[in-house]
């Protein structure tokens, strides 16, 4: 079925990229020159080649999200697997300090070290 459907919008996409490149140009592009007398005429928006325009850009947006929600369904995961899981390491033992925080130490031996240089010691 998705795979039918991409096909039709593959063609659909080619007719309407034929029927663009088919209409006669305006010569109005991002306003400049053109005549405003044929921009929304009677004649100009009932053109068979605007309406086959609006028809297929339609049809292939409308297309595009059916397609998306088809392949929304397909993909969902159903089950997790968990045939390979590994098994958490043993549990080790509490650090030998009661510190709990595992940077200070760090902290202190960078002060000791700055003071010993004769540097300016950081801010506590």
């Amino acid at each position: 079925m998705f795979t039918f459907l991409l096909v039709v919008q593959a063609i659909i996409a080619a007719l309407l990229v034929t029927v663009i490149l088919m209409q006669k140009s305006e010569g109005g592009g991002l306003g400049v020159g053109g005549s405003p007398a044929g921009f929304m005429s009677a004649r100009g928006a009932a053109d068979f080649l605007t309406r086959s325009t609006t028809v297929l850009a339609t049809i292939f947006v409308t297309l595009s999200i059916v397609m998306a929600v088809i392949a929304s369904v397909r993909h969902a995961p159903s089950d997790i697997d968990t045939s390979l899981v590994r098994q958490a390491p043993a549990a080790q033992g509490a650090p030998a300090t009661g510190n709990a925080d595992p940077l200070a130490g760090a902290a202190e031996s960078a002060s000791n070290a700055s003071a010993a240089n004769g540097a300016v010691p950081l801010a506590n």
